[in-house]
């Protein structure tokens, strides 16, 4: 069974306690406006789609991926598999929406059936199908395990996230399945897009909204996954969290009454009396030390979220 280090944990229980505390305000405003819930759930499938495949070097941009999923356009000098690559997804997440239920057990078959969604009419010889060779991946600082024992591996790693032996919160427990089937890499090709969209059915199936990774924070994402590799999940475990701090914000700003009040921190230091600078404010936002959260490359956050970081930070003085 898998051993995890668990000390990550005393860094960011703040922020775990608030994102469970975001979770119960969504709840608790249910049911939203079906036609509210119906936009977001649209802008938010698309976004996953753009910022996932572009991870992985797709071109299309995410108002490109928009026309190809939504007006069924051909965009001009962008290569068929790019198309194939958004429409696949699209696919991929609407079979995924059909899996959520929270007593739902994460399967091998819920993992192959993504795969081959994936990658159905680009690889179709490998699509939904285990690696039987040996792989490197270029700028990982580790060798993924003898394709003999990924099938055993998988199995186990699922056995893992559905018992949860370690009695990890649902956040932790998506971002250890992410790392852990990054470092198996099951499939030849596709194993980054497939396992976005597995972890955020951890996720989804415990009520929260998908965590989508950004395209801008690549590598970030990237030098966490490497830093898991050595033990260390306090940077994969900040980043998850702060995706899916930015879905759950999405959901509360939709409700009728919601007063979050997220401004870009530029302009709030200057609209607000703080007694930190841009500067110092981004560096909390980036630490996970204050509620924000990050649309495209600038951080929101309130004057509420600093203030609450002044008044603990003298508490515990």
């Amino acid at each position: 069974m898998w051993e995890i280090d668990v000390t990550y944990r005393k860094g960011l229980q703040t922020t775990f306690d608030r994102l469970y505390e975001k979770k119960a305000m969504l709840q608790n405003s249910r049911p939203l406006p079906n036609i509210a819930l119906q936009k977001i759930k649209e802008a938010l499938s698309i976004e996953w789609t753009y910022n996932s495949n572009s991870i992985e070097g797709n071109n299309l941009t995410l108002r490109e991926t928009q026309m190809v999923l939504q007006e069924g356009i051909t965009i001009k000098g962008k290569s068929l598999r790019e198309h194939f690559e958004a429409k696949n997804h699209e696919m991929a997440l609407n079979f995924l929406y059909k899996l959520i239920d929270e007593n739902h057990l994460l399967s091998s078959k819920d993992i192959l059936s993504l795969h081959e969604l994936v990658l159905r009419s680009i690889e179709d010889d490998f699509a939904g199908r285990l690696r039987n060779a040996g792989v490197r991946i270029a700028g990982a600082n580790f060798l993924p395990p003898n394709a003999q024992k990924v099938s055993d591996l998988l199995d186990e790693l699922i056995q893992f996230v559905n018992i949860n032996p370690l009695g990890l919160n649902d956040i932790e427990l998506a971002t250890v399945f992410h790392h852990k089937f990054v470092w198996i890499h099951p499939f030849f090709d596709g194993n980054g897009r497939t396992v976005r969209l597995a972890m955020n059915l951890l996720l989804m199936r415990s009520s929260f909204p998908p965590a989508i990774i950004l395209k801008n924070d690549r590598k970030k994402y990237y030098d966490a996954l490497n830093s898991a590799n050595k033990g260390n999940y306090s940077k994969l475990a900040l980043l998850m969290s702060q995706a899916l701090e930015r879905s759950l914000n999405i959901y509360l700003q939709a409700l009728p009454d919601s007063n979050l009040g997220y401004t870009e921190i530029s302009r709030l230091v200057e609209e607000e009396e703080l007694p930190y600078g841009q500067e110092y404010i981004s560096l909390l936002a980036r630490q996970g030390k204050i509620d924000a959260y990050k649309e495209g490359r600038n951080w929101l956050t309130t004057k509420e979220a600093v203030e609450d970081y002044i008044k603990n930070r003298k508490r515990n003085r």
